[in-house]
C-alpha cells in the first residue's frame, strides 16, 4: 500500500512537471533537500556550523579592541570612525562568505563525488536544479544564521551607528547567495582534495586584501585595481557603506556583481550537474 501510494504521487509529480517548459531541470521540490540538510545538521554537523560563527567575532574582539588601540580613529568616505566600526562590516561580510562557501564547496564535493547523494537524488523526480536551489538555500540558511548572531553581538557594543544597519541582514543574505551559488558551481568541476585546497588559496588571501581590515588607499593603484575584481571586496564595500549609513547609487554595482554571481552560478551548476548524473 505505501509503495503503491510513493508510485502514484511520483507519477503525479512527472505528470505535473512534464507540461512545463524547465521541466528537465526543475520539479518546485528543492525544499525536501532543505528538510535533509536540518537532519543532518541535528545529528552530526551543527559542532561546525557553531564553530564557524565564532570565527569572525574571535576577529572583531582582537583587531577591534587589541589592534584598534593602536591604529586609532579610521577616516571614511570624510568622516572619522572607530577602528572596530570600520572592520566591523567587513567581518559580517566575511561571515555571510564563509558561512555560504563552505557549505556550498566541501560539504558538496563530498555528496558528490564519495557520498554519491545527487546521483540518488536525480534518479528520483529532483531536477539538477532542485538540487542546485536546494544547497544553495541551505548556505543561505547558515549565511542568514551567522549575520544575525554577529549583528546581536555588535549592536550592544555601540559599533551600530545608522538605522541603514537594519539592511545589514538582507545584504549578508545576497552575498552569501552568491558566493554559494559561484562556490557549488565551481565544486562541481573539481574531482579530487587537492583541487579543492586550491580554493583555500585564493579564499585567505581575498580575506586578507579585500579592504577588511585596512582602507584599499594604502596600496599601489596598481593592486588596487585586482582587489576591485575580488568578489569580497564588492561585499565588503556595499556591506560597509550599509551599516555606516554611507549608502550611493554606486552600491547598485556592488549588487549588480551579486546578482551577476547567482546567474552564472546557478547556470553552471544546473549544466554540470545535468552533464554528469542525467545523461
Amino acid at each position: 500500500m505505501i509503495l503503491t501510494s510513493l508510485l502514484d504521487s511520483a507519477v503525479a509529480i512527472a505528470e505535473k512537471r512534464a507540461s512545463k517548459p524547465y521541466h528537465d531541470v526543475y520539479s518546485g521540490r528543492s525544499h525536501v533537500l532543505l528538510q535533509r540538510s536540518f537532519f543532518a545538521m541535528r545529528s552530526s554537523s551543527w559542532l561546525i556550523i557553531l564553530s564557524g560563527f565564532f570565527e569572525p567575532v574571535f576577529y572583531l574582539l582582537s583587531f577591534g579592541f587589541g589592534v584598534g588601540q593602536l591604529v586609532g580613529d579610521i577616516e571614511f568616505k570624510g568622516a572619522s570612525i572607530t577602528y572596530i566600526a570600520f572592520i566591523a562590516p567587513a567581518l559580517l561580510a566575511t561571515s555571510a562568505m564563509n558561512g555560504a562557501i563552505y557549505d556550498s564547496t566541501w560539504n558538496v564535493f563530498f555528496k558528490m563525488r564519495y557520498a554519491r547523494t545527487y546521483q540518488g537524488m536525480l534518479s528520483t523526480s529532483l531536477g539538477p536544479l532542485d538540487v542546485a536551489l536546494g544547497e544553495i538555500s541551505w548556505a543561505l540558511l547558515r549565511g542568514f544564521a551567522y549575520a544575525l548572531g554577529f549583528m546581536a553581538i555588535v549592536t550592544p557594543l555601540g559599533i551600530v551607528i545608522s538605522w541603514w544597519a537594519l539592511l545589514a541582514v538582507p545584504t549578508a543574505v545576497l552575498i552569501a547567495f552568491g558566493f554559494a551559488s559561484l562556490g557549488m558551481s565551481i565544486t562541481s568541476y573539481l574531482t579530487s582534495f587537492q583541487q579543492m585546497n586550491w580554493l583555500n588559496f585564493f579564499l585567505l588571501p581575498m580575506f586578507l586584501f579585500s579592504g577588511t581590515f585596512f582602507p584599499l588607499d594604502i596600496y599601489p593603484e596598481s593592486i588596487q585595481f585586482f582587489v576591485k575584481l575580488l568578489p569580497l571586496w564588492h561585499a565588503v564595500e556595499l556591506m560597509r557603506d550599509v551599516m555606516l549609513g554611507a549608502l550611493h547609487l554606486g552600491d547598485l554595482i556592488h549588487v549588480a556583481y551579486f546578482v551577476v554571481m547567482i546567474a552564472v552560478g546557478l547556470t553552471f551548476t544546473t549544466k554540470r550537474l545535468t552533464d554528469l548524473f542525467m545523461r
